[in-house]
């Protein structure tokens, strides 16, 4: 399987980036590791899982989505969702990335559900009353998470997590993109799939300017960290508040607190600003694992599993 990691059209307090890649032929997956304490990172390389987590009386609990889309992962969420009534429910997402194509089936899945999105891990522990959990807003959306992250019809982004982006590639060839070789196949795949996430990001409600900044970051660069005004610019946040996409039946909600010894994420700036808010801004550098996994090739049009991470 081959993969594509996105690049330029212009177009969660709650909780604490992005490499997208394509699968060839036809299938688009997203790459992208970040360092992240305890297990977090290992479920993050995995395929992607969905469990309920319960907050009973504190609210009416969450589906925690960690891990990274494949081509499996729209069929395991419908059978996640066939014994469940998720209509209006919240996503908390914890992703590097995945196939492009199949991230798009996904997110739109999460979208007829109306489902609202934030960014988060989710902790559970063992209490007199049984299990609780919690969310920990220290957490990465990186590449096709993004685009999950969008899906919802409320989304929010804590200040202590981490949303990524950058361009689509050739997923085989992503490792050293400038020396590696091209045919007019590659590039009519490319082009295509950069239009059907173009589809779907408006469809969603996004801005042409989150297309723009995704695909304006190479796959030699490292992923592009959003900022605040970035996240807002692109449409990627519609609240600041964290009762808008986790309801709750009293005053406790259960979002856990950065402890003294932790390391809050420094203030992020602006890569790309529409003209009509500000001027541009340089940059900042973020640095990131790079990995890369092997997939079996398929010949599918608009599926097939993706991973990996820039």
């Amino acid at each position: 399987m081959r993969f594509v990691r996105s690049q330029k059209i212009r177009g969660w307090a709650l909780l604490g980036a992005t490499a997208i890649c394509l699968g060839l032929p036809g299938v688009i997956t997203t790459l992208g590791n970040s360092a992240l304490a305890g297990t977090t990172l290992e479920e993050r390389k995995l395929p992607m899982h969905f469990s309920w987590a319960a907050c009973q009386p504190d609210c009416k609990g969450w589906i925690s989505a960690v891990g990274i889309v494949t081509s499996d992962s729209p069929k395991e969420f419908d059978e996640f969702a066939r014994d469940r009534q998720l209509d209006g429910a919240t996503i908390v997402l914890d992703s590097s990335g995945g196939s492009v194509n199949d991230s798009i089936a996904l997110g739109r899945r999460f979208r007829s559900l109306g489902a609202m999105t934030t960014v988060g891990v989710t902790v559970r522990t063992q209490t007199a009353q049984g299990e609780r959990a919690r969310i920990v807003p220290h957490a990465w959306c990186e590449s096709m998470c993004v685009f999950l992250l969008l899906s919802g019809k409320a989304r929010y982004v804590p200040e202590e997590a981490h949303v990524r982006v950058h361009q689509i590639w050739m997923g085989d060839r992503a490792d050293d993109a400038k020396a590696a070789s091209y045919n007019a196949q590659d590039l009519m795949i490319v082009e295509r799939d950069i239009g059907r996430l173009a589809k779907y990001t408006f469809d969603m409600g996004g801005a042409g300017d989150l297309l723009s900044l995704a695909l304006s970051v190479p796959p030699w660069e490292d992923l592009h960290e959003l900022s605040a005004t970035e996240l807002r610019l692109t449409h990627l946040v519609t609240t600041d508040a964290v009762a808008d996409v986790l309801p709750h039946d009293s005053s406790s909600i259960p979002v856990a607190e950065l402890k003294p010894t932790e390391v809050k994420a420094k203030p992020t700036q602006d890569r790309f600003v529409s003209s009509a808010v500000e001027g541009d801004a340089p940059p900042q550098v973020v640095k990131s694992t790079k990995t890369a996994e092997a997939v079996v090739p398929t010949g599918g049009a608009a599926t097939g599993p993706g991973q990996a991470g820039k």
